[in-house]
């Protein structure tokens, strides 16, 4: 479990950083045993199911947020409990499609194609860049890449997790796509923004450092709390 000063450690070192970056940062948090240098080449799915774990064991199983349906504008919730997402990824082995292999989309890659706007070419560099011999691949690779993703998301659902949601109120159904690092990243910058205004009180009423503040056990910090702010009924 990482301790507050680590928390806030990666909060402030991911705070003008971009997603990618973000998730990085806190996948080296969830998996300190690959080294900092291999991360960015680990399998998405392995990534987030990384990030997924330490959400639950530090913050919370219940997935929530908000979406607007395509179809009618209504506003709806999304909740899903943690332990209803698929089984975590085992391995790293390419995929086989039409003879040709194809390694899973890491970090690295997705790094690659940051500059490409547009989607269909992005999506071609990407099964270009997963090929183990891109010169061995058709001029047209349309259906390829359809059939791959296919192949990806059947052997590694973590690396793209989505949703299925129905609308309450004209009943359309539409995928939503589930961005985990973006999911931990909230609980993180919600969880040391507390942190924060609990360093600034017990600093304001007792003199005290922040080393000092983020030393204490969160019982000891809250009973210190209650008093510095008058809620302690003695």
């Amino acid at each position: 479990m990482p301790t507050p000063d680590r928390w806030l450690a990666v909060w402030e070192a991911g705070a003008r950083r971009q997603p990618l970056d973000r998730a990085l940062l806190l996948f080296a948090l969830a998996s300190p045993d690959i080294p900092v240098d291999r991360l960015a080449d680990a399998p998405l799915g392995e990534r987030n199911s990384a990030l997924m774990a330490l959400r639950t064991a530090c913050f919370d199983a219940r997935l929530g947020g908000w979406c607007d349906c395509p179809a009618c504008g209504e506003r709806m919730e999304i909740a899903l409990d943690a332990e209803l997402l698929p089984e975590p990824p085992e391995g790293r082995a390419p995929v086989t499609v039409d003879g040709h292999e194809f390694a899973r989309p890491s970090s690295r890659h997705l790094a690659a194609l940051a500059a490409n706007a547009d989607v269909a070419d992005a999506a071609d560099a990407l099964l270009l860049a997963c090929a183990r011999r891109p010169e061995a691949l058709p001029t047209d690779r349309a259906a390829l890449r359809r059939a791959v993703a296919a192949a990806l998301d059947e052997a590694d659902p973590w690396a793209d997790l989505s949703l299925s949601v129905g609308c309450p109120a004209c009943g359309h159904e539409h995928v939503v796509a589930l961005d985990v690092a973006a999911l931990l990243w909230e609980e993180l910058d919600a969880y040391v923004n507390r942190l924060l205004d609990d360093v600034h009180c017990l600093a304001s009423a007792y003199g005290w450092r922040e080393a000092e503040v983020l030393a204490l056990g969160e019982a000891r910090r809250k009973a210190y709390l209650a008093r510095a702010r008058g809620d302690w009924g003695g």
